[in-house]
């Protein structure tokens, strides 16, 4: 009997350079996606919005962790598509920003309803699958570059206060 490689089983995604092509996206993602960013019609309106703005007003920061979590599945499938490591990055901080930004105070229930993330991140599974041997694009690098400068900002900048503050208080005292 043939021993199959991983490729040839049923299931199994092709690797990259193997002309197999890949699984489609599964439908409870497409749905998934649907439910928590754009299921319910507002009457009257062509807007949108899904459970996770609702979620997150109703129950504050336990409903964004709770989307954050739900929104975490679609790496799974970013993942079995074997999307570029940069793009995983980029849907990590589109789930990063919608929950941390979402669990802000009336002002995160507005963010959520606007910046739909679960939608960008569809998008980008989609973009790969259309060809997977596209690779990371310069918005993909430079949305990450951004992302990791403003975290060693937010870092330093309480250090650069603290030095400036020791200082100014040297010189004060000094005096």
């Amino acid at each position: 009997m043939k021993d199959l490689q991983d490729s040839e089983r049923p299931g199994h995604p092709a690797r990259a350079g193997d002309s197999a092509p890949a699984l489609p996206i599964p439908e409870w993602a497409r749905r998934l996606t649907s439910l928590l960013d754009s299921a319910i019609r507002i009457p009257g309106t062509n807007i949108r919005i899904g459970l996770d703005p609702i979620l997150g007003a109703l129950l504050p920061e336990l409903g964004d962790a709770l989307t954050a979590v739900l929104s975490l599945t679609l790496l799974t499938v970013a993942f079995r598509e074997r999307v570029p490591t940069p793009v995983l990055l980029r849907m990590l901080l589109n789930i990063a920003l919608d929950a941390i930004l979402g669990a802000i105070p009336l002002v995160g229930d507005l963010f959520d309803f606007a910046f739909k993330a679960n939608e960008k991140n569809l998008a980008l599974i989609e973009r790969h699958c259309r060809d997977p041997s596209h690779r990371a694009t310069l918005g993909d690098y430079a949305v990450i570059a951004g992302a990791l400068a403003f975290a060693l900002a937010l870092v330093l900048f309480p250090i650069l206060v603290g030095i400036a503050l020791f200082r100014l208080w040297g010189a004060i005292t000094h005096d």
